[in-house]
Formats: C-alpha cells, sequence, structure tokens
C-alpha cells in the first residue's frame, strides 16, 4: 500500500463508524465501493510532490459517487483519465440515486468542467498531474430522502465537527505527503477550510470560481474565469 492509498484506507475507515441524523437519510462512502478506480486515480495521477493542490468540497451524486474520483464526471474519467475499475455498490443505495458506476449515463457537469480544463488550459491530465492534483476535502456524500444533495456545512453541528476532525487530519497528511506551494480551493468552503488548518503554515492558498451549475457566474464561462483566476495569482498553466 502507498502513503497516499493508506491515508484514503484510514480515511474511510475512520469514517465508518459517524452517524448523520435526518434530514440526512443516505450517506455514500465512494472510497468504500469504488475503492479500484480511487486508488487507480492515487496511483496514476496524484503521487510525489505538487506544485498545486486544488481541494474540492465533497463528491456529488453523479460524479465521485459514482467513479470514486474527484470530480469525477463518468464520461471525463473514461475518456479523459482512462480510468476502467469495477464499482460496487453503497451499503444503503437511494432509490433515486442509484450508482451506475462508469456505465452512468448521466453526467456531472462540475467534473465535466474542471477535467475540460485541465485537458485545454493545462496541456492535458498527464502535463497537469507533474505539477498538481485535485483532492476532495470530504469523500462522503450525503442524501436527504427526496434525494437532494446535502453539503458537509449544512450537517448539525455535531456531526459537522466529527466528519471535519476526520477530514482535517486526512488533508494535513496529504499536504504533508505533497508538500504544494499553493492550496487552491474550488470555491469558499475549500478556500476557508485551507485557510483554517492552515494558516501558520507556509503554504499559498487561493479559490477560483465553483464550477457548478447552480452558480449563476460558472454558467457564464467558468473555464476562462478560473484560467483569469489563476493568473491573477500569479501562476501559469505550463
Amino acid at each position: 500500500m502507498t502513503k497516499l492509498t493508506e491515508i484514503a484506507a484510514e480515511l474511510s475507515q475512520s469514517l465508518t463508524p459517524l452517524h448523520f441524523a435526518p434530514p440526512v437519510t443516505h450517506v455514500y462512502n465512494p472510497l468504500a465501493y469504488a475503492w479500484n478506480a480511487h486508488r487507480e486515480y492515487l496511483e496514476r495521477f496524484a503521487s510525489g510532490q505538487k506544485r498545486i493542490l486544488f481541494l474540492g468540497m465533497n463528491p456529488g451524486p453523479f460524479g465521485m459517487a459514482q467513479t470514486g474520483v474527484p470530480f469525477g464526471d463518468p464520461a471525463a474519467v473514461r475518456e479523459i483519465l482512462k480510468i476502467d475499475a469495477a464499482i460496487g455498490q453503497p451499503a444503503r443505495p437511494h432509490p433515486k440515486r442509484p450508482v451506475l458506476g462508469l456505465q452512468s449515463t448521466r453526467g456531472e457537469v462540475s467534473g465535466r468542467r474542471v477535467w475540460a480544463w485541465v485537458e485545454e488550459s493545462w496541456g492535458g491530465v498527464r502535463q497537469f498531474s507533474e505539477q498538481a492534483v485535485i483532492v476532495n476535502y470530504c469523500p462522503l456524500c450525503f442524501m436527504e430522502e427526496s434525494g437532494r444533495n446535502r453539503t458537509p456545512e449544512k450537517l448539525k453541528r455535531a456531526e459537522r465537527d466529527a466528519l471535519y476532525a476526520a477530514c482535517d487530519d486526512a488533508l494535513r497528511r496529504r499536504v504533508d505527503y505533497h508538500e504544494p506551494e499553493w492550496i487552491i480551493g474550488f470555491g469558499a468552503f475549500a478556500e476557508t477550510r485551507a485557510k483554517a488548518l492552515f494558516k501558520d503554515r507556509d503554504v499559498n492558498i487561493g479559490r477560483v470560481l465553483h464550477p457548478s451549475p447552480a452558480s449563476p457566474a460558472a454558467n457564464r464561462g467558468w473555464a476562462p474565469q478560473a484560467d483569469r483566476q489563476i493568473e491573477a495569482l500569479g501562476l501559469n498553466q505550463s
């Protein structure tokens, strides 16, 4: 087991005993049922020191919850990352949110935007992964009875505190491993967590617009805006 797979496996194990009350009714842990794909992602695209660590929030039901890959739109995982791994099933599937894995025909807009950006603005996933890595702060996907996604900051305080303790520890270990010069959040949540954890550390922290289609700004050409924000931070993409 590599250092990265060890961190991921121990994070998954530490989250297993946690319980979440309504309105959360279902919790998916793709580090468990989609472990093969997640491990392949780590081994092929995340190993070693990185100049930039891009930080997301948590899986969406049509992205990493399907594929085990951060921002893991199924088509992007198949066609850009070329990952082909067996995906299992969550312990308690939501009837409105089945896990179809890499065969899912429903895409995730955020993931499609991110990996297309990697291809177009960074010269491809190989060149990108030589200097950068994409990590999700939390690996769990939370759903309400209706199937609606519930984000971590909306959890009850005691639940959130227990979740954050485990995720904070894993992120610290990831940063120790990658030794990035920059941590860049996709959106305010990720930037805020990074600032809380690393305010006394010699690492630069910034953010780019979150690629979610729920953001009106992101729907007005997300990739060019992300390019400009990266440039404003003084970073290059080559």
